[in-house]
């Protein structure tokens, strides 16, 4: 028959369970874990990360530190410099912009020469320093299905694309009544509020005659985030360099 025996545990065992219990009461008399007491070393959680992000900042000033002499142009030669870059593109743009910077449908490739506010160094900074806002009004109350068609048609005639001529006939006066406010007559765009360039081949959302009549129908809005207040201005720009090297590539 079974039967149920009394026998002790081994004593290695009830000697790791008195420790645990000496630990656990020497551990709360050292740190908060008894409702309101702190703790005779006063630690809390919330200095051990404050100590912890200031030694963080100081190594990275340290390193920032020694970029700072250095033009932007020569940063795009400094290979350690553009390491950094590199990371910090990853981190603070690769989401949107694609881990190589070449885009995606509504947002920008950034390794080309199209850029809708400008491509110099301070426009550059500018936009990843205080970002960007980006409209195009909708227009699909203002235009029937005629004219919404004959409109399409001019801007692909500008764009040198496939098109029907008396339409993009008829959709030139609409351009100008429209479009040509922003975009321009010529409909070469304008930096200075980010209208986009209609007469080459770089589309933000696309360039074929759905895409086209979806943004003059239906408007787009593009949003780039501001970045200073989550990156220091050595890392702006870092991050201008990276893009100004990558572009020249």
């Amino acid at each position: 028959d079974i039967e149920e025996g009394n026998y002790p545990l081994p004593r290695w065992w009830l000697g790791l369970f008195y420790l645990t219990i000496i630990f656990s009461v020497i551990y709360l008399i050292l740190y908060p874990g008894l409702g309101k007491f702190p703790g005779l070393l006063n630690w809390t959680s919330s200095e051990r990360y404050a100590s912890e992000v200031a030694t963080a900042d100081k190594t990275l000033t340290q390193l920032y530190e020694q970029y700072d002499k250095l033009s932007l142009a020569e940063l795009g030669e400094h290979e350690a410099a553009m390491g950094t870059a590199k990371r910090l593109f990853l981190n603070s743009c690769g989401q949107c912009h694609g881990s190589d910077g070449a885009g995606r449908p509504g947002f920008p490739n950034l390794r080309d020469d199209d850029w809708l506010y400008g491509g110099d160094e301070i426009a550059v900074m500018k936009s990843i320093a205080k970002g960007r806002q980006g409209i195009m009004p909708a227009m699909g109350a203002a235009l029937d299905s005629a004219g919404r068609e004959q409109l399409v048609d001019y801007i692909l005639k500008l764009s040198g694309q496939d098109h029907d001529t008396e339409l993009a006939a008829k959709g030139s006066p609409l351009f100008t009544t429209y479009c040509a406010g922003c975009h321009g007559i010529q409909g070469t765009g304008n930096s200075m509020i980010g209208a986009p360039n209609l007469t080459d081949s770089i589309w933000l959302y696309g360039g074929n005659v759905e895409s086209v009549t979806d943004s003059i129908v239906n408007g787009r809005s593009g949003n780039m985030p501001a970045h200073n207040d989550l990156l220091k201005e050595a890392q702006i720009r870092l991050l201008t360099a990276y893009l100004l090297q990558g572009r020249s590539q």
